[in-house]
């Protein structure tokens, strides 16, 4: 770490031990959060923990009456999963690759992310795990597809196989059982690469569309609107006539994608705007509606207003209030519905995988959890079902929550660690 960096990271630890001792006690979380009034951070709150990753024996906690165990490990960076209708487990192993950093703070929020394994080199690939023996642990791996462009969302529909990668969506023709993709691929889409490079994929429940999840470029639209177009928004691409438009907008970076059966609604969790404070503005999980707008950059939690933003005062007062806070700067990216009898002690509901903060003077997320639905709405709140992810002193990630989904088998849960490069299974104890 240079001399320069090493400044600006003291200054941002001088910022994290100033807010301690005001930060809220409780998160902002549920139908009706309390959001403390907003306090203009100027210097941002700058805190992530070293990645570590897990030592022999050492694993997440698992909620009582259930277990964990590595159903695969040695990747590099797994981000997201997928498990196809035969089984196979496919893993997108994908990174934020560095760049040069735009100025001071930059320079110290750059080595942070370095550190904290948030950045690097991308291995740009997916890979395919499978389970021959059905014990929970893959016995097989092979590279599906390579050379991607930071790859992230996956969607299999008949003898289509679509990537999501950081600047658009690709098709690539599958044959049951493939373990790996020789094919050449047809860009369908076009995303504006870079910023929140994320790009989840989610087919609808009729099989005729593919919604994707396309992050901002910046914080609170700082390199100007222009940079934001066709971003900060969940879109629609119809496969059979190959239109795409944009779906949901002012989603400031939305990531995993779910559908609820109850009302059949398209789901979403979002990772809400930095610099106002440890609990200002929640992250948030919210149904989606077609044309919705859902106040990013101009406001957050409906309308209120950012006035760090040139306003629009027409788009605030039609700006929709989420379903439910997910607690601030949670960093909440995986999601998938897990209907009841899934896993023992479990109804109906949504589980998150909180990848965690690192704008806020104390750590929040690193956990993955369950929110409960009745009638189509979350009921209640959330509990955990790993956690042990983070060091008692904040330290130290031995591991990061992100992509999840439901095991081949139906009765287990799938969930990828990208700081302890482990793709860990939760099942009934």
């Amino acid at each position: 770490m240079d001399f320069v960096t090493r400044v600006a990271t003291m200054i941002g630890g001088v910022m994290v031990k100033m807010r301690r001792g005001s930060a809220p006690k409780v998160q902002a979380m549920g139908d009706a959060p309390d959001i403390p009034e907003a306090k203009k951070q100027g210097v941002m709150t700058l805190k992530m923990p070293t990645a570590k990753g897990w030592d022999d024996g050492h694993m997440p906690q698992a909620a009582p009456g259930l277990q964990v165990n590595a159903f695969a490990s040695g990747l590099d960076h797994p981000r997201w999963i997928e498990v196809l209708p035969n089984g196979d487990v496919l893993v997108a192993e994908a990174l934020q690759i560095e760049r040069p950093p735009r100025g001071l703070f930059d320079r110290a929020m750059v080595g942070t992310m370095k550190r904290a394994n948030a950045m690097g080199q991308s291995a740009n690939r997916i890979s395919l795990w499978r389970d021959p023996d059905g014990d929970g642990t893959a016995e097989e791996r092979h590279d599906f597809l390579t050379d991607l462009n930071q790859p992230f969302g996956m969607a299999l529909v008949d003898g289509t196989f679509y990537v999501g990668n950081t600047d658009g969506i690709v098709a690539y023709p599958y044959t049951d059982g493939d373990d790996r993709i020789s094919g050449e691929g047809r860009k369908l889409v076009d995303f504006k690469p870079g910023g929140h490079w994320t790009r989840s994929l989610i087919v609808s429940p009729d099989r005729s569309k593919i919604y994707a999840g396309v992050g901002s470029q910046t914080n609170i639209g700082d390199q100007g609107l222009a940079a934001e177009e066709g971003r900060a928004s969940i879109w629609e691409l119809d496969l059979a006539t190959g239109d795409a438009r944009e779906f949901a907008t002012g989603l400031r970076n939305p990531v995993g994608l779910a559908w609820e059966p109850v009302d059949g609604k398209l789901w979403t969790v979002v990772n809400e705007r930095d610099g106002l404070g440890d609990e200002t503005p929640p992250d948030y999980l919210t149904s989606v509606q077609d044309g919705g707008f859902y106040g990013w950059p101009y406001s957050y939690w409906g309308k209120i207003v950012d006035d760090r933003v040139q306003q629009d005062a027409d788009l605030v007062a039609r700006a929709i209030q989420p379903d439910y806070a997910l607690g601030g700067h949670t960093a909440s990216l995986g999601l998938c519905w897990m209907p009841e009898g899934t896993l023992p002690g479990f109804g109906d509901g949504m589980v998150i995988g909180q990848h965690g903060s690192w704008n806020r003077s104390t750590l929040s997320g690193y956990r993955l959890i369950f929110v409960p639905f009745a009638d189509g709405k979350p009921s209640g709140a959330p509990h955990d079902i790993l956690s042990g992810f983070l060091s008692p002193d904040e330290q130290f990630s031995y591991g990061r929550p992100v992509g999840v989904v439901i095991g081949p088998d139906g009765h287990s849960l799938l969930m990828a660690d990208d700081v302890g490069n482990i793709i860990w299974r939760v099942t009934g104890a």
